[in-house]
């Protein structure tokens, strides 16, 4: 690795790339969440672009909802069909969310 690059690094990632990342948008069109200020990090309102962040320790939040940023969470989404109980194992002998995956 480079000084240069070790150094961005170190001051972690422009804002609007981590939240492109967490799949909010476009850069651009997470720029224009930022510039609308619905974009918090640990606690303050953030406008300026260009906001660098480490995506792993900020709290981010996009009009007060959280968004999950740490680069090596994978966030997985289940359906479940009618029918099915909510809990993954069921004493009842019921279809359950355990069953389906």
């Amino acid at each position: 690795m480079t000084e240069d690059h070790e150094d961005s690094a170190a001051e972690g990632l422009r804002l609007q790339k981590v939240l492109a990342q967490a799949g909010l948008g476009s850069r651009r069109a997470c720029e224009e969440l930022i510039a609308s200020g619905r974009v918090e990090v640990d606690g303050q309102i953030v406008v300026e672009q260009g906001t660098r962040v480490d995506p792993v320790k900020a709290i981010v939040r996009v009009d007060g909802q959280r968004v999950p940023t740490a680069p090596d969470t994978v966030v997985l989404v289940f359906n479940k069909p009618k029918g099915v109980v909510s809990t993954m194992a069921d004493d009842h002998g019921r279809e359950c969310g355990g069953d389906c995956v």
